[in-house]
């Protein structure tokens, strides 16, 4: 489920050649998604090491985990959206198991 996921957001973002088109299309996904609850921005749930202030919520449904994601910046909002969606639905021991590795598939390094 999760490298299907991932799958998905590679070629989308293998389709867009110009590096600055990609830069807007996570913005705009982020952009676009569901706004966090300033409820749930808290240092608990802030990814440590960004640049801007972002955060990553856990949602516990039996045995899935699901994630909402926020960020002050856009750019940063996109990944962690990205990042949300690829892992949400996942059982812990699978998103343990996931190789992290595979999202340098995504090709972002350079943004």
């Amino acid at each position: 489920m999760i490298k299907e996921k991932l799958k998905r957001y590679v070629q989308i973002l293998s389709n867009i050649e110009d590096a600055q088109d990609k830069f807007m299309w996570i913005m705009d996904f982020g952009k676009n998604s569901r706004p966090m609850s300033e409820s749930l921005q808290v240092r608990d749930f802030e990814v440590r090491g960004c640049q801007s202030q972002t955060w990553l919520v856990p949602h516990f449904v039996e045995d899935k985990i699901y994630f909402s994601a926020d960020s002050a910046a856009l750019i940063s909002k996109g990944m962690v959206c990205i990042i949300a969606d690829v892992y949400s639905g996942s059982s812990a021991q699978a998103i343990k198991d996931f190789d992290q590795k595979e999202f340098e598939k995504m090709n972002l390094s350079s943004l």
